[in-house]
């Protein structure tokens, strides 16, 4: 299992990298579209949406996106960054504010169009999280991303090796305590290595700690959910990883809050400017 895991991790690591640097911005846009309808079918499966409204579902995410893209060519670009926004600010909203108390109380929403419209505004913010911050720097993503995963897997195997206290027993059993001190730890050598190569305030370091604990928040919920619905991967995809959904939950909940941190000043700028 461990060895089907690295297989294809690996190859999804060189497949992204070279999507990431080689892909135009319209390709890429197409490509982490198409990740992220994948994503949506999944969650709409672990809400337990019937095949017609999956496939709704998925044709509302992809009308979206198809606006999105073919805005830039189109007289509405002002009103594309206020949907962006939109988009980041209620996942950043539902991050910081509803995620903790959610996870807490482990309620669950029984209304299948509210669970269906928050997967679709929490998936597209961070389908346009991923294309904000390729657009600044495709280095600047992959540093993001790089936290996530490097806190991830420090998080596994530490864990493994010294796990004894659980973190949330009821949601998954297989985190613990000391899996969150690898990934902290994982983390800190990672920003101390960033600050001494590139010069960088270490004031990184404390971002990056935050973006550890809201990655694993976004764990937890996609745990939640697929705990919620008797399932243990959000689908059979991705051999030894499960479905996107799996690989991209400490995603959902880092890069829209990231690109948002960046985006608000800018478009609070526009804002004033347009009126």
């Amino acid at each position: 299992m461990l060895k089907t895991r690295i297989i294809t991790a690996i190859l999804l690591v060189i497949c992204f990298s070279v999507a990431l640097f080689k892909a135009s911005e319209m390709g890429w846009a197409i490509l982490t579209l198409a990740a992220t309808l994948i994503a949506i079918w999944e969650w709409s499966n672990l809400i337990m949406l019937s095949k017609r409204q999956m496939a709704l579902n998925v044709m509302t995410a992809l009308s979206v996106g198809l606006l999105l893209i073919s805005s830039s060519n189109m007289e509405i670009g002002f009103y594309k960054d206020e949907l962006v926004f939109s988009l980041l600010i209620v996942s950043t909203i539902f991050w910081v504010g509803f995620a903790p108390v959610w996870l807490i109380s482990r309620k669950k929403i029984n209304n299948k169009l509210v669970m269906a419209l928050l997967g679709l505004f929490l998936l597209l913010a961070t389908w346009q999280a991923l294309n904000g911050l390729q657009n600044i720097s495709p280095w600047l993503l992959l540093g993001v991303l790089s936290t996530v995963w490097l806190a991830d897997s420090a998080a596994y195997f530490a864990g493994k090796r010294f796990g004894r206290h659980k973190l949330a027993p009821e949601i998954s059993p297989g985190k613990t305590w000391e899996g969150v001190a690898g990934a902290m730890l994982a983390a800190t050598l990672y920003g101390l290595a960033l600050c001494y190569y590139f010069h960088i305030s270490r004031w990184l370091i404390v971002g990056l700690w935050l973006i550890v604990l809201l990655s694993i928040m976004g764990d937890l919920f996609e745990s939640l959910l697929k705990r919620q619905s008797g399932k243990k991967d959000s689908s059979q995809l991705l051999p030894g990883h499960g479905g996107v959904l799996d690989r991209i939950d400490g995603l959902i909940s880092t890069l829209p809050l990231v690109l948002f941190y960046i985006y608000f000043p800018l478009f609070a700028n526009l804002q004033l400017h347009v009126r």
